[in-house]
């Protein structure tokens, strides 16, 4: 009898304990509806690095996560959402950071290619100036890399050297107009400008809106001094891809130069010459970035010499991270310490993803995965679920109208992109898409990818090249993830060719660009101008690698 009532107060125990748990988390939910009904205006912060891609947060697992964590990173996704299906519409930094700010595809903003792609329009609409006029202090700190001068921001600071491209140590920032030469590296350089107009720049009774964009892990991959040698001791794994021999794919994936034979001797961090300058300076950093220009110690064999350098590309690139994500840490520490955590959303995002070796690559721009998959992570308390992750499919012309949905902000503008902030409250709309529509325009300059189209969806990826070729390419990623089999001939898989054309001709009349091969090949030869001014004395890397004629290289 006694164990009888035992067991029945062992049980109660158990029932008394669910139902506060039960309690517990209704209480949450109450309390996080009653927080975003009741939540003054958020403030944002918008933090994108250049080329970041997911394989380099831990967050998102992969085969340096133990090696190379980013724990600062990692944070804002336990707090937060962590979103694993987020796509760039045209993998490349100018177009995606155009697509951002406008909530449009490349057709509609204008700014469809890095190298003569000419400058951002920015007489256009953009979501910062939208925050402005609705009452938010705006600020830009870091890259921009549009050539036109920032609309929509009380203050800014970005990097104004090298095309835009900044330089990582004492670098030359444009601020609100003027050009200063700043002393230092430049990812903490960055984040001191923001966080000095966080302690001082703002008024501390408005919601503000800021934007961080690190220059960081760009090439040339240059680590900040105290990490140059974090990893000297090991030796970096490799990608499982990294011996891919492009089998099926030899006209697209098999014929580029982003490969491990392309690094540079700046790259590669070579001692430069002293008393070099000019053209002559510019052909000595960018030696092997030609087909045929192999940099690499003497005495080592092909293999040795491509693992040696990505080793050396692969450890420079991740201790560039680390700068990222350590500076990171300083903004939410200031968050918190200032007791604005609680009512600030943190963006965590890229301009597109980027090959770590994957497929033996570097750089972006293709279709594939690794190319177009973004990392994107998203903080709100009290609205968004901590430790959440999401699978939709997600693009990057979606950031803009999200955000302002966030903070309240209704406008009128009409863009392409649509708000996911349902998605961020764990109820994704039923019309919800569920492809996306992708365009890459550019050739051959830089790295000498085919332009091409095609849709992703959760299960395939279909593609059309089409410059100088006539090639499609479809993958199963269900049962191909990594993308090393073009099934496109494949009978099997006859039907799914067929609808998704039909899907992917819907997107690109949706999207308005349901155009011509012909008309699509006049964007891509259309020299569209420089994102900055050149003197007529000065000679670009384009003119040094091609000899002034970038088609002639592409044939």
């Amino acid at each position: 009898m006694n164990g009888m009532k035992n067991i029945v107060f062992r049980v109660s125990l158990v029932v008394l304990a669910l139902m506060a748990v039960s309690c517990k988390e209704k209480s949450q939910d109450v309390a996080m509806a009653t927080n975003t009904a009741t939540k003054e205006r958020p403030n944002i912060i918008y933090i994108m690095a250049d080329d970041l891609t997911t394989q380099a947060i831990s967050a998102y697992g992969g085969i340096y996560k133990d090696i190379a964590p980013t724990p600062n990173i990692d944070r804002i996704a336990s707090e937060g959402m962590l979103f694993q299906d987020v796509l760039c519409t045209n993998a490349i930094c100018g177009p995606s950071r155009a697509a951002i700010l406008t909530g449009n595809y490349s057709n509609r903003n204008g700014y469809y290619k890095n190298e003569s792609g000419g400058k951002f329009d920015r007489s256009q609409w953009t979501f910062p100036q939208e925050f402005q006029k609705n009452g938010y202090q705006t600020s830009l700190f870091g890259k921009w890399h549009l050539g036109t001068e920032p609309a929509g921001f009380d203050t800014f600071k970005y990097h104004n050297s090298a095309g835009q491209q900044g330089h990582y140590w004492n670098p030359t920032f444009n601020e609100n107009g003027k050009d200063v030469k700043e002393e230092g590296y430049s990812t903490n350089l960055s984040t001191d400008f923001a966080m000095q107009w966080l302690q001082e720049g703002r008024k501390q009774d408005a919601p503000f809106m800021m934007v961080l964009q690190y220059k960081a892990p760009h090439r040339p991959w240059q680590p900040d001094t105290k990490y140059e040698d974090l990893w000297e001791d090991i030796e970096m794994p490799y990608p499982s891809t990294f011996n891919d021999d492009y089998k099926g794919r030899e006209l697209t994936a098999g014929d580029t130069e982003m490969t491990m034979e392309y690094f540079s001797r700046r790259d590669m961090k070579y001692k430069e010459p002293e008393n070099l300058k000019g053209k002559e300076k510019i052909q000595w950093a960018f030696y092997g970035a030609k087909k045929g220009e192999i940099v690499q110690p003497e005495g080592m064999t092909a293999e040795e010499g491509r693992k040696w350098r990505y080793q050396t590309y692969i450890k420079d690139y991740l201790a560039c991270v680390k700068s990222v994500d350590d500076n990171i840490g300083r903004v939410l520490k200031y968050l918190d310490d200032n007791n604005l955590a609680d009512n600030t959303i943190i963006v965590l995002t890229s301009d597109q993803g980027f090959y770590l070796g994957d497929h033996g690559f570097f750089d972006k721009r293709f279709i594939y995965e690794e190319s177009i998959r973004m990392p994107f992570i998203l903080k709100y308390p009290g609205v968004v679920k901590p430790g959440t992750q999401n699978e939709d499919i997600i693009t990057n012309i979606d950031f803009a109208p999200t955000l302002l949905d966030l903070a309240d902000i209704e406008t009128d503008q009409d863009m392409h992109g649509k708000s996911f902030e349902p998605i961020l409250k764990g109820n994704t709309p039923a019309d919800w898409e569920q492809g996306m529509y992708y365009h890459y325009y550019e050739w051959p300059y830089w790295h000498h990818v085919q332009p091409h189209y095609g849709i992703r969806t959760q299960k395939y990826t279909l593609a059309h090249f089409y410059y100088n070729i006539d090639v499609w390419e479809l993958y199963d990623l269900e049962k191909d993830p990594e993308q090393m089999n073009n099934i496109i001939n494949d009978p099997a898989y006859a039907t799914v060719v067929t609808d998704l054309k039909k899907q992917l001709k819907n997107l690109m009349i949706k999207y308005e660009n349901n155009k011509s091969l012909a008309d699509f090949r006049k964007i891509t030869d259309t020299d569209f101008g420089s994102i900055v001014d050149k003197k007529d004395d000065e000679t670009s890397v384009q003119d040094v690698l091609t000899g002034g004629n970038d088609k002639e290289k592409g044939k």
